[in-house]
């Protein structure tokens, strides 16, 4: 990898970095922490969002008949959803100790809290749960995936990809032959050295 995509690598760090403290103090302004897996919002706080809480029959009557029609096949992914967390957590609990390649944190990427917020009626609440768990599972299995791509073939692909998973820009170059066996050993001892360092 040359001088130019580490110095870029390290500046998309940093400003991840600034990111999450500006979450923080957004966080502060809204009133609310995070204790432990829990968000706690102050109580004046509470009571305010639930002035903004939408009736159940009122959501009902004024839903679009095509969500209304959609929903029994938006949930009927459910069953791929849980075969799949099931699939890759087995997975890893089997292969990544042999290739000693740290596992994933399943509780890191499958984030279940929105439907705390007071503002949220129970289908909403519902729709909030069931959109946490199958983009958790997604990113969750995506992270899997990065890793044993990372350990088995770290090449990068001829034409650009949309949206490539985070170890994606340390992989090698697509061509580099002279250099592949010791880059690609490089890559595999960082993978099975690091510490959570991705999550």
């Amino acid at each position: 990898m040359n001088e130019q995509i580490r110095e870029i690598l390290s500046e998309i760090t940093k400003l991840e970095d600034e990111l999450y403290k500006l979450i923080q103090e957004q966080q502060v302004a809204l009133s609310y922490r995070i204790e432990g897996t829990k968000v706690r919002f102050e109580k004046n706080i509470r009571i305010a969002q639930r002035r903004f809480k939408t009736g159940l029959f009122s959501f009902i009557r004024h839903s679009k008949p095509r969500n209304v029609i959609t929903a029994p096949i938006i949930y009927s992914v459910i069953l791929p959803l849980v075969i799949l967390d099931l699939w890759v957590t087995l997975y890893q609990a089997i292969c990544f100790p042999l290739y000693r390649i740290p596992k994933v944190t399943r509780s890191k990427y499958i984030i279940i809290d929105r439907h705390n917020l007071s503002y949220l009626n129970s289908i909403e609440k519902l729709n909030c749960v069931y959109c946490g768990y199958g983009g958790g599972v997604f990113s969750y299995a995506r992270e899997i995936a990065a890793r044993t791509e990372q350990y088995w073939c770290p090449i990068k692909h001829a034409r650009k990809i949309l949206d490539p998973h985070r170890r994606y820009a340390q992989f090698v170059d697509f061509g580099q032959g002279e250099e592949y066996r010791e880059l690609y050993k490089g890559l595999r001892k960082e993978l099975q050295n690091e510490k959570d360092n991705f999550e």
